[in-house]
This record gives C-alpha cells, structure tokens and sequence, in this order.
C-alpha cells in the first residue's frame, strides 16, 4: 500500500543556494586543503607478492551522525612476512578522518580506535545493530575485522566475539538484509589462495607480480546477523561457494527483478563472474549464464575489477558497468514483461568500448556530476603489473583517470579533458568512492592509488542544475534503509536509484542518495519501496534540499 503525505514530520530540510548559470562543472584536487595527508604503502619487496599491487580501498559514511560524510582510508604494507625483522617491521594502519563541516577533515583515528593494522584491502559501513551508528567492516590479507560504533566517537572492535573468522584474502564487503528479518547482514568477497612462500613469477627474465590465474580462487562469505551481536557463515547453505572459478575482486548488491529480495553481483578477475539470485527461502541461484552478464558478448571472461549499478537509460530497471582490464562493460538489463529478464551488452551502442580499451580499469561508479539527470560514470584506472612497461610498449603502469558525460540517448562522450587538470596525471588508480562531502548539491569523489596517495577530487559547478538529497531511515527496515528503492518524479524525468553499501572496487560510497534535476523547479513526488515491504509517497518537494525520510509504520 502506498502512503501519500505532503512533508511528513519524520522529514527533515537542509536548503543550499546553488547558482543557476550554465557552465561545465569541473573536479579540482583539494586533498591538501582539506587536511587530508594519507599515502597508500603496498609494502613494496623484490619478491613482487601479488598481494602489494591490488591497492586498498576507502569509504564515506556520517560515523558520528552530524549529517555530513567523513571518510575512512584503508592501508596495507608492510607485507606481513615472518621474515621480516621487527625491528624493520612499520606497520601501516587505517585512517579515519572527521569531516569538520567546513570543507576540512579532521585524523580521529587515536581517539576512535579505528586505526587498523592489518595488511588491508578494503572497507564497507553499515549499521549492524539498528542503534543509528554505522560499524564498519575492514577487509584484510589475513583476519578480517568488525568495528562496532559507540556512539560517541569512538569503536570498539567486536570481530572475535561477533564470530567474524574470515583470514582468507578478502577484498570487498557489502552490507544487505538478504533475508529481510530487518538487520544487517555481510557478504564478504575473497580474491586468492596466495602463500607468502610462493615462488617469484618471471616474464621474460624479469620479476614481476603473479598473473591471476596462477593461483586457485576460493569461496566467498556470506555472515547472517543473529541479532544477538553475533553473525553465522551461512554461504554454503546460501548456495554462494563457487571456490573454483571465484578470484572475486568486488560485489554489488541490487535488486534488479524488483521481487523485494536483494541480489547479487560479483566481478571475477579473468574468470566468469556471478549474479546470484535471491530466492526469498534463504538460498541464492547464480543466474549469470541465464542473464547474460557473465562474459562478455563473444563469451570472453574478463579480468573484471570493479563493478557498480544504476539505470544508466532511466528504462526503470537497474544496469551493472563493469571495469575490466580489457575494456568497461556495460549490461543493459531488458525486461519481457512476466518475469522474463536478460541483459543485453550495450558496451559498443553506448560508445565506452574503444576510450576505455586502453585502460586497465578498476573502479567505475555512476554518478550524475553535472545534475542533469542522467548518470555519468567515472573510472579509476591504473595497471596491476608495475613491470609492464618493460615488457610492452603500448602499455602504462599508471594511467590517467576517466570522466564519461551520458548525452541522454544511450551514448557516452568522455570529457576528462575538461573536467580538471587532475584527469591529465597518470596515476595507479584503484579504488574510489563518492559522496557530497560538502553538502552543497554535488558529488565529489575519492580516489585511492596503489602506493601513492590519496586524491579527494571537489565537484565544482555541478550543483548549477538542480539536485535532491535523499537520506533515508529505516523503522521496520535496517536503520539504514540498505536495500530501500527510491523513485523520484519531476517533470517529465522519471529516476530511480536503490540505497547500496559498496561499490566500485574495495570501497563504499555515500548511503545518502543524490539526485540531479536539470532545471525542474519541484519535485512531483518521492516513492519508497523499502525492504520491509512498506510504500510510501512523498510529494511536492521543494528542490535543493537534503531530506531526511523516516519509514512509516
């Protein structure tokens, strides 16, 4: 049943006054006025571990529930090899930076005890016990690690008593309530079997880093939340344990089929990847076969990266982009009416075949940067291979980024070139994450570089055109309203977008939803299917606001 309100007093309003003139929005590197001072370590050996090359990933989320988004950077290096004298030993540790509200950040990772030491990988957040504070989940070359939020600045870190045992290689987390009893549960993806005594792997005589099929893959980890504190492995009942063809490097959940129950999405580097539908009785089907989406249109698996979703077309139905070391992929999702869906490759009609060949890509995202409505993408680019420059000569190990501008018809232009001068600096791009840090109508967007540092890029002039913030709160539904679609009319534009924990590659974005609007001057109306089943209508929005809905009972 559909509620229809007027700005119901669960609804909360923050307006910002946004210029109307037309000019191209630009990203402009602030990451040294921002206060953020972060330099990835990959713990760089002659050996050349596999693992030191992969990079490490970063999330946005309000850790202490002040309305903007702060931002934890995930660190890996040294290798943790026994061999390694201590007294040579530096461990490396994570980061959590306070966002001050005033376009600078604040290292609170002492007091917040959040500083983790663990060769890491990548980091997701999500409130697993419905207190209105995010936990964060790390992900680790060895034991993973459970952070749960206080409350009052600080965390505490729950992993062992909380029955978190993954010491495999992990490399995303997400969050989602795949069985839809109102909590939060965690699907962790796990990449190799790689010992540290492994041999060096040699290309024409030279060291360089393993290829990936070098090494067994292995099964992925779904925990269900007990709602005790505690989670239980249950991915092998789930039916989500492919160990052979998984080298799983990111996850994304949506429900694509519109059935309530969220699926998902995992990208397989050189290997088939998996879309796992959920069957609503607590098991998963892969479907990636059936639907299309697990090779390419010539039946090629890809060295797949980072994936994201979103309705590029705005068809109403959710599509995956996948960064992969070939090419970005781009599945169209076509729905037959009665149940009947496949997806349909759309990487050449949409023009991102040929600019993106010559990239390794790693972290694509959707986001509308210029609030016209239609979903751009951006992608992290860089190499795996640092020698590869000695054994190509067409190939880079670190690469310039990528900005892809949607045209409204099916089709991207890439406009990096206009975009900033950051778009011209190579760089071993891995992961990114985005989120309107500074609350003014826009997204912005950090990137994590492999050994290198950090870049936070600030969206200016996207907010010209109009925009909605949507934050939304979950009553009968997770907290954090994961898994809650959300459709927005305005005028004869019609979008939809779903609150999502991770995507892109090792990293998680902003659960708060953005909307561009073009130049409409309301919003007609807002309707919510949150995960709990419930509906719920809000009209007559005024525009350039952020709101925050509460799930109605």
């Amino acid at each position: 049943m559909i509620k229809s309100i007027l700005i119901p007093l669960s609804v909360s309003i923050i307006f910002v006054i946004c210029s109307s003139a037309e000019q191209l929005p630009v990203f402009v590197d602030v990451t040294k006025e921002a206060g953020i001072d972060f330099k990835h370590n990959n713990g760089k050996t002659e050996h050349k571990h596999i693992i030191e090359t992969m990079g490490s990933g970063a999330v946005f989320f309000d850790y202490d529930a002040d309305g903007d988004a702060d931002l934890y950077l995930v660190n890996s290096g040294p290798v943790p090899d026994k061999d390694i004298p201590k007294s040579e030993f530096h461990a490396a540790r994570n980061a959590l930076y306070r966002n001050d509200g005033n376009g600078r950040f604040t290292d609170v990772t002492d007091v917040s005890g959040t500083g983790d030491t663990g060769y890491g990988m990548a980091a997701s957040a999500g409130d697993i016990d419905n207190d209105g504070d995010l936990d964060l989940y790390v992900c680790n070359f060895g034991q993973d690690t459970l952070y749960r939020n206080s409350g009052d600045g600080t965390f505490t870190n729950i992993t062992k008593i909380a029955g978190i045992d993954n010491s495999l290689w992990s490399i995303a987390a997400v969050y989602l309530d795949y069985d839809l009893d109102g909590d939060l549960d965690i699907f962790v993806v796990n990449y190799l079997i790689y010992q540290l005594s492994m041999p060096v792997t040699k290309y024409k005589g030279i060291i360089g880093y393993g290829h990936p099929r070098s090494y067994e893959g292995t099964a992925d980890v779904l925990y269900r939340n007990n709602g005790d504190g505690t989670f239980t492995n249950v991915a092998d009942t789930a039916g989500l344990v492919n160990p052979s063809e998984g080298r799983g490097m990111a996850a994304v959940v949506c429900d694509y089929d519109n059935d309530r129950f969220p699926d998902i999405y995992v990208a397989n580097d050189t290997g088939r990847n998996f879309l796992y539908h959920n069957n609503g009785d607590g098991t998963f089907t892969d479907e990636s076969l059936f639907l299309g989406v697990g090779y390419d249109e010539n039946g090629v698996a890809e060295g797949s990266m980072g994936v994201d979703v979103g309705d590029y077309n705005r068809d109403g139905w959710f599509d995956i982009i996948v960064a992969n070391s070939e090419k970005a992929t781009l599945y169209k999702l076509q729905n037959l009416g009665d149940d009947n869906f496949f997806f349909e490759e759309a990487t050449v009609e949409s023009l991102l075949q040929k600019p993106t060949l010559p990239y390794v890509g790693f972290s694509p995202l959707f986001i509308d940067y210029d609030n016209d409505g239609h979903l751009d993408i951006f992608c992290a680019n860089g190499h795996p291979q640092e020698v590869i420059e000695q054994l190509t000569d067409y190939e880079t190990f670190a690469q310039r980024d990528q900005l892809f501008h949607n045209n409204g018809d099916g089709t991207y232009t890439e406009v990096s070139q206009t975009s900033g001068t950051y778009f011209s600096e190579a760089l071993v791009g891995r992961a990114a994450a985005s989120a309107d840090y500074d609350n003014d109508g826009d997204i912005d967007i950090v990137i994590m570089n492999s050994n290198q540092r950090t870049v936070l890029l600030k969206n200016e002039g996207g907010n010209r055109k109009n925009w909605l913030g949507v934050k939304l709160v979950g009553t009968q539904s997770n907290r954090d309203g994961i898994g809650a679609k959300v459709k927005l009319l305005s005028g004869n534009i019609t979008q939809i977008a779903e609150v999502k924990s991770g995507s892109s590659y090792a990293s998680g974005s902003d659960l708060r939803l953005l909307f561009g609007l073009n130049n409409a001057e309301e919003v007609d109306s807002i309707v919510i299917e949150w995960p709990s089943g419930i509906g719920q209508k809000v009209e007559n929005v005024p525009i350039n606001q952020i709101l925050t809905i509460s799930e109605t009972e």
